[in-house]
């Protein structure tokens, strides 16, 4: 049985290896329930600039969706620079994002913010929505403290190979 079964308890067996019964992401499913949702927590990171871009016309109840297949969405962050048009800020809010805007780098408060909340625990998976190689680190780290590690590209030609071999799993959207 895969590491991702076994976060998602499909192995009744997944604890056999380990005494403690905790699976891949360090959390059993007690620690879940404790938390008040069997599900594991989901952290979504969204490259604005990177994702959604004409050529790949993608729609971010689509991109929710792939990060919801693998738990409970604890928070869904849509990064946007400083220009970004009032129509894509409303529009990603009614879709339940907290929009992020930065008047510095994006990709660098994305990191930062994702690699913090790997850190604090605050999440179970991570899924990063990109086609810049900048979060390979990120789900690095995230992957060595045991987390999921999802990378979700927008679309084939819009697909990182270096997130996708990074990443435990990838999910490119048509």
């Amino acid at each position: 049985m895969s590491w991702l079964g076994r976060l998602f308890g499909d192995d009744e067996s997944a604890g056999a290896d380990d005494p403690s019964g905790a699976n891949a992401a360090g959390a059993t499913g007690a620690d879940r329930e404790s938390r008040g949702h069997d599900q594991p927590r989901v952290g979504l990171f969204v490259d604005g600039p990177n994702v959604l871009r004409d050529e790949f016309d993608v729609d971010l109840d689509d991109v929710r969706a792939a990060a919801e297949r693998y738990g409970h969405l604890a928070f869904g962050r849509l990064y946007l620079n400083e220009n970004a048009p009032a129509g894509l800020i409303q529009a990603a809010e009614a879709r339940g994002f907290e929009v992020v805007s930065t008047s510095g780098d994006v990709d660098v408060k994305l990191g930062v913010d994702a690699t913090a909340a790997t850190v604090e625990e605050a999440i179970d998976v991570l899924v990063v929505a990109s086609r810049d190689t900048d979060f390979k680190p990120v789900l690095e780290a995230a992957a060595e403290r045991g987390l999921a590690t999802i990378a979700v590209a927008p679309g084939e030609h819009g697909r990182s190979d270096a997130l996708r071999n990074t990443a435990h799993e990838s999910i490119t959207l048509e």
